[in-house]
C-alpha cells in the first residue's frame, strides 16, 4: 500500500515534533514577516523574475502594509564550458550574484544585509532559439534558487531573534583596569 505524500509530511511533523523539533518557517512571527517584504528589483528581465520569484517564496501579503523593503543589486556574468574543436562552446555557465538589503518601514534603518551566489549550468544547442530558450531558462532557475536562498537566510535570521544592527548592543572601550579576553590587564 502506498501512502498518500500528505499523510507521510503529517506524521513526520508530529514525529520530529514530539522530540522539540521546530521547522525553521514555524519560528514565531517568520512567516508575518518575510510576508511583509516588499522587494524592490533592478530594471531587466533577471531583477524581474527574481522579484516575482521572491514574493512567491516570501508568500507576499498584498492587503498588509509592508513592514521591511528589500533593495536587490544584481550581476550576471556567463562563462562559455565544454569547447568543441571549432572553438564553440557546448556548455555554458551563468553565475548570478544577488546582494540585498533589508530595511525598516518607516525608518529605514537596515536590519541586514547579505549576498548570494547562485552557479547554473546549460547546454548551448545549434539552433539560435533553442539556445535562447536554454539560457532564459537558466535565468529563471538563477533567480529562483537565488530567491529561495534569500529566503532561507532570512527565516533563519528571523527565527533566532537577532536584533538589527541600529539595536544591538553598544561596546564600550575598555578602562584602565579592565583585563582583555587573554586575561592580561589592558595597559599592559
Amino acid at each position: 500500500m502506498r501512502w498518500p505524500l500528505a499523510l507521510v509530511a503529517v506524521a513526520a511533523s508530529l514525529a520530529l515534533g514530539g522530540c522539540g523539533f521546530t521547522p525553521l518557517l514555524a519560528a514565531p512571527g517568520v512567516n508575518s514577516k518575510l510576508a511583509s517584504i516588499n522587494v524592490i528589483a533592478p530594471q531587466g528581465r533577471t531583477g524581474f523574475l527574481i522579484r516575482q520569484h521572491l514574493d512567491d517564496v516570501f508568500a507576499k501579503d498584498r492587503s498588509a502594509p509592508a513592514a521591511y523593503t528589500m533593495r536587490l543589486a544584481l550581476s550576471e556574468a556567463r562563462y562559455p564550458r565544454g569547447i568543441r574543436t571549432d572553438n564553440v562552446a557546448t556548455r555554458y555557465e551563468l553565475v548570478l550574484t544577488a546582494d540585498y538589503t533589508l530595511a525598516n518601514i518607516p525608518g529605514g534603518e537596515v536590519a541586514k544585509k547579505g549576498r548570494v551566489r547562485v552557479e547554473i549550468t546549460y547546454d548551448s544547442a545549434d539552433q539560435p532559439y533553442a539556445s535562447i530558450a536554454e539560457e532564459q531558462d537558466a535565468e529563471d532557475r538563477a533567480a529562483d534558487q537565488a530567491a529561495q536562498r534569500i529566503q532561507l537566510e532570512l527565516a533563519a535570521w528571523m527565527a533566532t531573534g537577532e536584533p538589527s544592527p541600529k539595536t544591538k548592543q553598544k561596546v564600550t572601550p575598555p578602562d584602565a583596569n579592565s583585563v582583555t579576553p587573554t586575561g592580561l590587564p589592558t595597559g599592559a
